[in-house]
């Protein structure tokens, strides 16, 4: 398996050790999106034309739905993504909340050989495991984005270690 010309070696890197790493991420994003003040998680950017905090979340949370079911169905299609989600903190929780037991659930049922195969996505062609290590960088990037955003509003954002 390559990615520019590097070779990636799956076996440093656990279904298990992947599973708790990315649900570390989905736990800080989480307390980053419950930081939010209700009025401000869909209407407050700190640089208009960026996208609220609550876009970006629903972002995350549409990537990591998509990569998930990449990797249980081998369908990769792409998702239909005009669809505008609810514009409130509780509904977005409670869908991030399913997501996250889907995880748990699911992401252990993955063949482990399907991290390794090229898959054709809509973006591009890459690897089931470069794919879900995408997903969980698109997390982490707009998550920094959060805490710029909360640190504006005059809110100390939780501490990016404690996943």
């Amino acid at each position: 398996m390559t990615q520019t010309g590097a070779t990636l070696t799956p076996s440093l890197m656990t279904p298990e050790f992947l599973l708790a790493d990315w649900q570390g991420h989905r736990r800080l994003t989480r307390r980053v999106i419950e930081a939010f003040p209700d009025d401000q998680l869909f209407t407050f950017t700190a640089a208009p034309p960026m996208r609220s905090f609550g876009e970006l979340a629903w972002e995350i949370y549409g990537v990591a739905a998509y990569t998930l079911d990449g990797l249980v169905t081998d369908d990769w299609r792409e998702p239909d993504w005009s669809a505008r989600p609810p514009q409130e903190k509780v509904a977005l929780l409670a869908a991030w909340d399913e997501l996250t037991a889907r995880l748990d659930a699911q992401l252990p049922t993955v063949p482990p050989a399907r991290y390794g195969e090229d898959k054709a996505l809509f973006w591009g062609t890459m690897s089931a495991l470069v794919t879900t290590l995408y997903a969980i960088d698109n997390e982490i990037h707009h998550r920094g984005q959060g805490y710029v955003y909360l640190r504006a509003l005059g809110i100390e954002p939780p501490p990016f270690y404690e996943r």
